[in-house]
């Protein structure tokens, strides 16, 4: 078994490290699949649903900017937004400063289901948090960030 050292001069074990990485892509999917199922009434997705939480309070922002503060490349961005606007939950307008940009605006529809999408992924939380106690929460969420910011400040090694 190969053991791989960190900068703190602590190690962890390879099969650790891939344990680690099927826990957070099995927790990843099973929460996608779920919130797909329940956000499926309002033909919503996993996918989708972060664009309007995102501009709920950020109304006017530009699409380059909520691309950029979900972490979704622009293509796939613009894609989303496409849909949204198409089923009737964003309007997208010229930004008058920037020919070159849009900026984007929640409709009423979208201010009408906002408050139940929430519903469902506070539910969705208080499923899979139902055994941990306060401060399990707290540490887990604590790690978590930690390893969040931990990749998103790694540097690529080739």
């Amino acid at each position: 078994m190969r053991k791989i050292y960190l900068s703190r001069g602590c190690c962890i074990l390879d099969e650790d490290i891939m344990y680690l990485l099927k826990l957070n892509n099995q927790i990843l999917r099973s929460t996608q699949v779920h919130l797909d199922k329940v956000l499926k009434e309002y033909e919503l997705s996993s996918g989708s649903y972060p664009y309007l939480l995102k501009l709920k309070g950020n109304e006017g922002i530009s699409q380059n900017k909520i691309s950029e503060e979900i972490g979704c490349n622009k293509a796939m961005s613009a894609r989303t937004i496409t849909k949204l606007i198409n089923l009737g939950y964003l309007d997208r307008n010229k930004d008058e400063t920037d020919s070159r940009a849009y900026k984007l605006y929640l409709t009423e529809k979208a201010n009408i289901i906002i408050p139940k999408v929430l519903q469902k992924i506070h539910k969705l939380v208080e499923l899979i948090t139902i055994d941990l106690n306060e401060d399990e929460k707290k540490i887990t969420m604590d790690s978590l960030n930690k390893i969040l910011s931990n990749i998103k400040n790694m540097k690529i090694q080739a």
